[in-house]
């Protein structure tokens, strides 16, 4: 009788699982499998008409990046786990008033994937701002405004104060500063960002578990965003460069290096503020409403804070291009 009541919770939690995963994939356009773009080494070619497609040698890294457009020069920093393509509905506008260089990330998109480094030195932010450093003066271009979401608004950051002489403005969008995130941690943090603790857990834990199943993860990041919003050739991009050799290792790179070097980074500059103006952009439903006074938290990092609360999730770049526009107009000029 036991052995019968067990056989049926098994088979009914089966069945739970399965449909949640039904569910989960009804949520998003289908798209090819993980191993069916596993062959595939470049980028769909039309996020960006109009745009030039390079590569560059940096200092640590080969960055891949789309630049088009005139006037002052403004580069794009992605957030995880996505690419440049992030940018894709507000470059193109934005190039009609700037010269616009959307790059990835290393270890993300078509950039390079270096070795760790010791204490994952070469994901550091630190390192990862000296590539878009040596990308922009291999351009020509000194000085230039940033805009920078997620692990990018964090590259951003950590830019500002390394090469204060380079940025003349910078956007952030949703995102606290790593130090403060990390030295103020919540059970309701935990929660809603469960995956800074589980990406920074040692190798090849969580790139094994992620690489088993590289598309339902993938799509578990993308939930919230509301339906309609991400298509299904921005995902299965986002998919074929997220499933790269080395990517998912070196995105999890990325995360160890932000709750080891990059404390020691921000401890360091603790009392050094950012001084080129800093234009702050957060989702309503999104976390760090719930947990921070976003204003007044970046007022602790930054001299010249101005900024705003968006009718968003946490992908503003994909959710409200328009709106994002509009406030990068206004903030760049």
């Amino acid at each position: 009788m036991i052995e019968s009541a067990r056989r049926d919770l098994l088979k009914q939690a089966a069945a739970i699982g399965i449909g949640a995963i039904a569910s989960a994939g009804s949520a998003f356009p289908r798209t090819e499998s993980a191993s069916g773009l596993a062959g595939q080494t470049s980028p769909a070619p039309d996020f960006f008409p109009g745009f030039k497609r390079s590569t560059t040698r940096t200092s640590g890294a080969t960055i891949n990046f789309v630049t088009a457009g005139s006037g002052p020069p403004l580069l794009l920093l992605h957030g995880y786990p996505q690419t440049h393509i992030e940018w894709r509905e507000v470059a193109p506008q934005l190039a009609k008033k700037f010269t616009v260089v959307a790059a990835d990330l290393r270890g993300y998109g078509d950039s390079s994937k270096p070795p760790d480094g010791e204490n994952h030195a070469n994901y550091s932010k630190r390192a990862m701002a000296q590539d878009q450093v040596d990308l922009m003066a291999g351009l020509g271009f000194q000085k230039f405004a940033v805009v920078g979401h997620d692990r990018g608004g964090r590259v951003a950051h950590r830019m500002a104060l390394d090469h204060a002489d380079r940025v003349t403005k910078l956007a952030i969008l949703d995102i606290v500063p790593t130090y403060k995130v990390l030295h103020s941690v919540t059970n309701e943090l935990a929660t809603a960002n469960f995956h800074w603790w589980f990406l920074i857990q040692k190798a090849p834990l969580p790139e094994t578990l992620i690489g088993n199943s590289a598309e339902v993860w993938l799509r578990s990041r993308f939930e919230r965003i509301p339906p309609g919003i991400l298509s299904k050739e921005a995902f299965a991009e986002y998919l074929r460069a997220f499933t790269l050799p080395g990517a998912i290792h070196a995105s999890c790179e990325d995360y160890r290096a932000g709750a080891t070097i990059d404390l020691d980074h921000d401890a360091a500059d603790l009392d050094h503020k950012i001084s080129c103006p800093v234009h702050i952009l957060w989702g309503q439903r999104g976390a760090w409403p719930k947990l921070y006074d976003v204003l007044e938290v970046w007022r602790e990092r930054a001299s010249n804070v101005t900024g705003r609360e968006m009718p968003t999730g946490h992908f503003i770049a994909e959710e409200k291009p328009d709106m994002l526009l509009e406030e990068l107009n206004q903030f760049l000029s």
